[in-house]
């Protein structure tokens, strides 16, 4: 175990940060932080909820990472797992616009309740 331990420590040493790795890695954290709304939001309504911002955080996310992939990194395969997903969240938030009035976020409205 401690062998492991001294190789991610040797690895995260010789871990360069690039303007390019900060996009990436705000990309990740972005799509990673979707996850965190959507469970808060269910816990607080005790149903499965999706809200908006789980989308928006989607397509944030996704945005950066796909930049990443194509100018940083110039990965197909990081493109092409990307954009699939992204198109996806681009969809799901103009088919909410089109259904729904504007979201307005005030303390105390309906995301609160």
């Amino acid at each position: 175990m401690s062998h492991l331990i001294d190789h991610v420590l040797q690895a995260l040493g010789q871990f360069h940060f690039t303007t390019w790795k900060v996009v990436g890695l705000a990309g990740t954290l972005l799509f990673t932080a979707r996850w965190f709304v959507q469970f808060y939001a269910t816990r607080k309504h005790r149903k499965v909820v999706v809200p908006m911002m789980f989308w928006y955080l989607s397509v944030s996310g996704s945005a950066l990472t796909l930049a990443y992939f194509v100018w940083g990194k110039n990965d197909s395969v990081g493109i092409i797992q990307t954009a699939f997903p992204m198109l996806v969240s681009i969809y799901n938030v103009i088919a909410h616009m089109r259904e729904h009035r504007k979201e307005t976020v005030v303390p105390g409205g309906p995301e609160e309740s």
